[in-house]
């Protein structure tokens, strides 16, 4: 109780002392008496013994919650997993894994990793890990993240079950530094130009991106397509450093602030980039946040380049890491940043947990007019083009949504991983015939036939699936090239050395909306970057 009163004190204090607050120290301390008298009495004469140490745990995350939605206490025993997620690399076993019907799935096994090694393959599946169940109602990714990883060069032993074999398969993994990658995809769309998806802006994205960059220059690449769809963000100094290989002279990228001085700060371009004359085009939609609305936003002002697809989601707050004395953390928002031309794009906190329907509802999604724009919020581009904050990066070109494909019953197939788990067996089931074709044949000539959507839909109706003849005519084309696209990352997908998943993107770009339709507007962005 008392560690748990020092770090609410601890907090309050600092906030005040050292983060130029506006409450007086005797403030702070006449509130912080006023919490620990709480504590005591609860502790003293409650009627029920209490576990005060989830008590303080419990209040902190309350407390956070009045500031903004994105300030953050997170409990000691869940930081490693939490920082893990923008690391360049983890200690595992290395597998890729996918939860059916309640096991666990081998997808993939990283090439040269621990578990290959071992001789763990894809289609197995993990059903204990030193003892302990990897199945049931209750298991989750938190649960199979736990046994998995751990300290480099310790030892799970894995109870496996195969595909043919009738005995359980014992495994002895012992785990090894793993890399994670956030580019995951960087190929030659056509002679000049060159596609690269980016997932998140994690420790290593920046060295991804540069190295893709380079090898596509090296193929004759002209222009340059930058998917930052689904991006939810991540390190804001990798984002600059990004915008800075694109951007030319010394140009503001982006500003922040923050209460006083001690987190107000100006990046500028400071580097010679190595592509900073060709046309450039950035996706996004309304999953791109934070540090990918830096990126959209900073090129956008500088009108460095064509901005296409839908608004984005809205994060200009800045947070940073407070380690704390038990080994927890709070991530604290304290600043806000702004886009080059003075644009906070911040939506407002209140509309956080409806936003997503009322863009659904009001037609934005899928029409550029229903979009709201404040007219007292209205800034200017380096060349003049009107732009507008408090809510998102606006794109210079619209283009909907395609939802039709998107049908309960094609809903009901993913939520139980059956697509997945049926592309899996397909590819170990004809694996030495695909192999005998390179994946340009593959691309050209495989289609998924009727018969194999029939499997489908058997291994779905023995799970419990329905099937829907109207949804699945509307979900029909979809599905195939999801198939076809999975198949073709158990085949040929090659991560030993850089982690990119072209394969796969090259086969599900061919019914991407979006990726289509913009391939049309790069004359615009041509003209763009010769002004």
């Amino acid at each position: 109780m008392l560690l748990g009163l020092a770090l609410a004190g601890g907090i309050l204090l600092g906030a005040t002392l050292f983060g130029g607050g506006s409450k007086s120290t005797g403030d702070i301390l006449k509130n912080f008496n006023k919490y620990r008298e709480v504590m005591t009495w609860i502790d003293h004469s409650y009627v029920d013994s209490v576990d005060t140490d989830s008590l303080v745990d419990f209040s902190i995350k309350k407390m956070l919650e009045k500031l903004d939605p994105h300030s953050v206490y997170i409990p000691a025993a869940e930081v490693a997993f939490s920082r893990s997620q923008l690391d360049a690399g983890f200690d595992g076993i290395g597998v890729e894994f996918n939860i059916f019907s309640d096991t666990v799935y081998v997808v993939n096994t990283m090439p040269g990793g621990p578990s290959e090694a071992a001789g763990v393959r894809a289609g197995d599946k993990l059903l204990r890990a030193d003892g302990t169940p990897l199945t049931g109602s209750k298991l989750d990714n938190k649960l199979v993240f736990s046994k998995l990883r751990g300290p480099r060069g310790s030892q799970v032993t894995l109870d496996v079950q195969r595909r043919g074999v009738r005995d359980l398969i014992k495994f002895t993994v012992a785990r090894n530094r793993i890399t994670s990658y956030s580019v995951t995809a960087g190929y030659l769309i056509d002679d000049k130009t060159g596609y690269i998806k980016i997932n998140s802006f994690s420790e290593s994205t920046f060295t991804e991106f540069r190295n893709v960059l380079s090898g596509l220059k090296n193929q004759g690449m002209e222009r340059l397509m930058l998917d930052l769809r689904g991006n939810g963000g991540g390190y804001k100094d990798r984002a600059t450093n990004l915008v800075d290989e694109l951007l030319s002279g010394n140009r503001l990228i982006v500003y922040t602030d923050g209460k006083g001085q001690q987190y107000d700060d100006r990046t500028f371009a400071k580097r010679e980039g190595s592509f900073e004359k060709g046309p450039v085009m950035v996706l996004i939609d309304e999953n791109s946040a934070s540090a990918s609305e830096i990126v959209a936003g900073a090129l956008q002002d500088n009108d460095r380049a064509l901005i296409v697809g839908r608004r984005s989601y809205g994060k200009g707050l800045v947070q940073s890491p407070i380690n704390l004395s038990d080994g927890s953390e709070l991530r604290l928002t304290v600043s806000r940043y702004f886009t080059p031309s003075g644009r906070c794009i911040q939506k407002p906190y209140s509309i956080y947990d409806k936003d997503d329907e009322m863009r659904l509802k009001s037609g934005e999604l899928f029409h550029a007019d229903s979009i709201k724009f404040d007219p007292n919020r209205k800034f200017k581009t380096v060349a003049g083009r009107t732009v507008y904050g408090g809510g998102g990066i606006t794109p210079d070109v619209f283009i909907p949504a395609d939802t039709n494909y998107l049908t309960k019953y094609l809903r009901q197939l993913y939520n139980k991983n059956l697509v997945q788990e049926y592309a899996l067996n397909y590819a170990e089931d004809h694996r030495k015939a695909l192999e005998k074709q390179s994946f340009k044949q593959y691309l050209d000539t495989f289609v998924v036939s009727d018969a194999m959507l029939n499997e489908l839909v058997k291994l779905a109706a023995a799970a419990d699936v329905k099937r829907s003849e109207t949804d699945l005519n509307r979900s029909r084309a979809y599905l195939q090239t999801q198939i076809k696209a999975l198949i073709a990352r158990q085949v040929w997908e090659k991560r030993n050395t850089n982690g990119l998943r072209n394969e796969y993107f090259r086969v599900m770009t061919t019914v991407d909306n979006t990726y289509q339709q913009a391939l049309r507007y790069f004359d615009q962005a041509e003209v763009m970057a010769r002004k």
